[in-house]
């Protein structure tokens, strides 16, 4: 039979010893103590942001496609975003289907008309020589109608009679002929005025739509770098993409010399941003680089932002330097300076802890817990307007194994917290009265 070996109970309660005192001082050195600062304190709003040009020259598709009822402009081809274009460069081309189509029916629209016009001009000018020649031939028998008169005057007075009414009659005729022949020279100039306009009209409409297939094809109308739209879907325009015929703007080429920041500030913040602002900027892509700019515009109106529930509004911020190396949708960290305060005392925000949500405090060096009074704060420190003086050194995190114990209180705090505030104070009041009395609460002990 096996032997069973048996620590004594010493030696157990030993190595607990240890292994607790062990952990006990590897914690208390992961605790971390930072000094209370005092000097200058920035109060700032960060936000993150996309480099755009403050000035852009749109890149249009055809702009007339409309007025031939042609609305579905799709994209054939382009050119790669950010392809660097000199002023008449191939940018992008629509697809010409449905302008060929158009145009087909405007050439048939126009060789009517122009078959029309050539018909009626042949109509007039044969019906017009026709009443001339009728003109002519009353004209000659006028003259007989007046010889016949002539010869009559010594004929019986009925016989004179019959060639006068003859004559009058002819003349009558005559007259009527040479003005109905007025009337229709303005009939015929009216009828080829018709004809002509619908003929001009076809022709214009021909020749503008035949201009039109030009338009189909996009280029540059001036130097810069090509930056594509975005359609209604939040998606950048491309081959296949379809663009509105009545806005069809299909890029923007930027000035690059001049570039601002785009961005959205969360609606609690959004109160303390204004115009005028001083912005430091830094870039993603080069983090080496400190631009600085200035709030140019805040938004009136939010919008949802489309990752959370909360409203936030756009900012828009001028950067001031001019660097060759900027690029729109570059990503932008803001830091929006607010204000800036001197000589204020101020820690981390993590080395701030609440109780009960309701008392606010530090640890100090020594272990003891210090209400405070916060003040501004931005997303890294906040003021502390009262309970520390600056020359204090604080926990940055709650130390290890720290118990419950008493908050040191200002008593200038005191009547300004909230009920469940007081009720806290009054039992952290009571405790310390007590601690502070021991020969009194030993006293009224009866085991004592």
């Amino acid at each position: 039979m096996k032997k069973r070996y048996i620590l004594p109970a010493s030696i157990l309660i030993l190595l607990v010893a240890v292994l607790y005192f062990s952990q006990s001082k590897s914690s208390e050195e992961n605790d971390i103590i930072v000094n209370v600062s005092k000097g200058k304190f920035v109060v700032d709003v960060t936000t993150t942001g996309e480099l755009s040009a403050l000035r852009s020259v749109r890149i249009l598709g055809p702009t007339r496609a409309q007025n031939y009822r042609i609305y579905n402009l799709k994209i054939e081809s382009l050119v790669d975003e950010g392809t660097v274009v000199k002023k008449g460069d191939f940018v992008a081309s629509i697809d010409k289907s449905e302008l060929h189509t158009r145009l087909s029916d405007a050439a048939n629209n126009l060789e009517k008309a122009q078959s029309q016009y050539e018909q009626t001009r042949l109509d007039t000018a044969i019906n017009l020589r026709a009443e001339r020649e009728k003109i002519i031939n009353l004209r000659y028998a006028l003259q007989e109608k007046q010889l016949v008169l002539d010869q009559s005057q010594f004929e019986p007075p009925a016989t004179v009679k019959q060639n006068q009414i003859a004559m009058e009659k002819a003349q009558r005729e005559l007259d009527q002929t040479v003005e109905n022949y007025q009337l229709k020279i303005q009939q015929s100039v009216a009828k080829m005025q018709e004809v002509g306009a619908t003929l001009r009209k076809e022709q214009s409409d021909y020749n503008s739509m035949k201009s039109l297939l030009e338009d189909f094809n996009i280029l540059a109308p001036q130097d810069g770098m090509v930056i594509y739209t975005k359609n209604w879907d939040g998606n950048k325009i491309a081959a296949g993409s379809q663009i509105g015929a009545w806005n069809p703007v299909v890029a923007t080429l930027p000035d690059l010399t001049q570039m601002m920041s785009v961005t959205y500030v969360n609606e609690v913040d959004i109160r303390r941003v204004a115009p005028g602002q001083k912005v430091k900027i830094g870039l993603d892509a080069y983090p080496d680089k400190e631009l600085s700019g200035e709030v140019m515009k805040v938004a009136n109106i939010g919008q949802q932002n489309p990752n959370s529930d909360a409203k936030v509004f756009e900012v828009t911020i001028n950067v001031n330097e001019r660097d060759p190396s900027l690029r729109p949708s570059m990503t932008t960290s803001n830091n929006i300076v607010v204000s800036e305060l001197d000589s204020v005392v101020f820690v981390p925000l993590e080395a701030i802890h609440s109780r009960n949500d309701s008392i606010q405090y530090v640890i100090l060096s020594d272990g003891t817990k210090q209400e405070v009074e916060m003040g501004l704060s931005n997303a890294n420190e906040a003021i502390i307007k009262q309970g520390l003086s600056g020359t204090e050194k604080v926990y940055l995190s709650l130390p290890a194994n720290i118990d419950e114990g008493e908050i040191k209180l200002l008593e200038s705090l005191n009547g300004k917290r909230n009920q469940g505030e007081k009720n806290e104070v009054a039992e952290m009041t009571e405790s310390s009265a007590t601690q502070s009395a021991p020969g009194k609460s030993l006293a009224n002990n009866p085991n004592h």
